[in-house]
């Protein structure tokens, strides 16, 4: 019992309050690397294969242990990346088969693995091709010029399917049987992509500075890095659907100030700042601390707790001041979102179904407008996590993000073309609806650059219901981009410089559409209120 007891406790220590500890990418185990300029990598089925540009020699090597079984002659004088196509091993050759430092004319040979005979041999679909990996018919590689992933036939290297990859500096590809899985060495980032579309779907750290291929063994990823002369077995996918980084402590004073300028007098003023609460990536480590006094703790329709004041008689020339002060604990969150793990509508939880698909006079989910957009954007698919990320770009493809002033409904917004990051929301929010994917929005107040700083600009994003996940973020705002990989940085994942406080569908009878906070007032005539909302921050660790 007492063995139980240790175990339960380590297990805690190990596990934190809340965190996860195993990730894909995750590093399971290293390797020495064969020699010191390894260039490619790959799996054979039973062994790996590594290629060596300064010895220009393939090496086996066993998996468990990385020793040596053999070795064969590289094709040609510039091998790199290397890819497996069920029978052969085919390697790219960035010089074109020439010894010549300054010639780029890539190169693709056919390798028999028994004698290092050379089968085939045809120029890659780009000069300055770099990566490359085997579905069983068709070779993918990363065209560095123009940013492409290039599928194309090996038997003459015409180009068969382009699309974006992730970052500018993309070089090192695999296949998983699924999805491709890209990395970018400057960034030290890996990309899950998908292999129709160039869709990244989340991304993860690197395992090292500087990793020049990729490989999968059925279950595990490979990296070789030539800066570390290191082999690095990786985790391809785990149990844990998320991950928190980089936690920080923020220490938040938020303000409502409300300033009569008269001649009249305020009738009556009701003041609501939203209360924070923990979420995922938020842990509230100062419980909040609100005045002046005379304040109620009330819940609106959405559960969603205010503190609520209310005054009355505010002559011209006062002013009238609520604050809330809260410390908490925030870290980025980051999804591992796999699309074939996603439930479909069925598996939608009835509560969460009838409250965040219903229809208002904001979002208008049945408006020609709305309803045209999600049988364009949709395409038929049924798919929620493809679903809603057609929905996603067919946002950034119609809308850019413009302050402009005043509040329009979702339909207007769409068709007009530009909004705020809360008209960005709006719209989104009615689409995912329309398209029967549960959704509602969260208000935060933002750090900026400065680590002692006010917000009075705020932010505002998305959270849709995926089954098998819960509630995932999204940023349509944020998101608006050309790059895929920011693209996927606002898509499952937030950082953790906001302190979230209000949670919404909308219309709430304490905040309205508002978040942070809302005020009611009730005035004489021709009198002048004006209202401020400030967050001050200090960021402690």
């Amino acid at each position: 019992m007492i063995f139980r007891s240790l175990l339960f406790i380590i297990s805690i220590l190990i596990l934190g309050a809340g965190n996860v500890i195993a990730w894909p990418g995750q590093i399971i185990r290293t390797i020495k690397a064969p020699s010191e300029n390894c260039t490619g990598i790959t799996f054979d089925g039973k062994n790996i294969w590594v290629t060596d540009r300064g010895t220009d020699l393939i090496y086996c090597i066993k998996p468990e242990t990385g020793s040596v079984i053999s070795t064969l002659e590289a094709p040609a004088y510039w091998p790199s990346a290397l890819a497996w196509d069920g029978i052969s091993l085919w390697n790219l050759d960035i010089k074109g088969g020439l010894p010549l430092a300054e010639n780029y004319n890539a190169m693709v040979y056919c390798i028999d693995p028994a004698n290092g005979t050379v089968l085939h041999h045809t120029h890659a679909p780009a000069a300055n091709a770099s990566g490359m990996a085997s579905d069983g018919q068709h070779l993918f590689t990363i065209q560095n010029n123009n940013r492409q992933i290039v599928k194309f036939d090996p038997s003459d290297g015409t180009t068969v399917q382009m699309f974006p990859a992730p970052t500018q500096h993309a070089s090192a590809i695999t296949y998983d049987g699924n999805y491709l899985w890209v990395c970018d060495p400057l960034k030290n980032m890996l990309y899950l992509v998908h292999p129709d579309n160039g869709v990244v779907l989340f991304s993860t750290e690197a395992p090292s500075p500087y990793v020049r291929d990729l490989t999968f063994d059925g279950k595990n990823l490979w990296a070789v890095d030539s800066q570390t002369d290191s082999i690095y077995i990786l985790k391809a996918s785990d149990q844990d659907k998320y991950r928190l980084t980089n936690k920080q402590t923020l220490n938040l004073k938020f303000s409502h100030l409300t300033t009569n300028f008269g001649p009249g007098e305020v009738k009556s003023l009701d003041v609501h700042i939203a209360v924070p609460e923990n979420r995922i990536n938020q842990k509230i480590t100062l419980e909040p601390q609100f005045s002046p006094e005379g304040y109620v703790i009330e819940k609106d329709q959405w559960n969603q707790k205010t503190a609520h004041w209310t005054t009355r008689h505010i002559a011209a020339g006062e002013n009238i001041e609520a604050q809330m002060h809260i410390m908490a604990e925030t870290w980025d969150l980051r999804y591992f979102i796999y699309p074939e793990k996603v439930g479909d509508k069925n598996a939608i939880p009835g509560e969460v179904r009838n409250k965040y698909l219903a229809n208002n006079e904001k979002f208008q989910i049945n408006h020609p407008v709305i309803k045209n957009a999600v049988k364009e954007a949709s395409k038929g698919e049924s798919n929620l996590y493809f679903l809603a990320r057609n929905l996603y770009n067919y946002v950034h493809e119609h809308m850019y993000y413009e302050m402009a002033g005043g509040w329009n409904t979702a339909p207007a917004v769409l068709a007009r073309g530009n909004g705020s990051c809360s008209e960005y929301a709006f719209v989104y929010i009615a689409l995912c609806r329309a398209a029967g994917i549960p959704a509602r929005y969260v208000g935060a107040v933002s750090v900026r650059k400065e680590t002692s700083q006010l917000d009075d600009v705020f932010h505002r994003w998305v959270e849709i219901y995926l089954p098998n996940y819960g509630w995932i973020p999204v940023d349509p705002s944020g998101g608006d981009s050309n790059s895929p990989a920011w693209q996927s940085d606002f898509f499952g994942a937030v950082k953790g410089k906001y302190i979230v406080t209000t949670q919404s569908g909308g219309g709430s009878n304490a905040l309205e559409w508002n978040y942070n906070s809302n005020e009611f007032i009730v005035t004489d005539p021709k009198t002048f209120v004006v209202s401020e909302q400030i967050g001050n921050w200090d960021i402690l660790k």
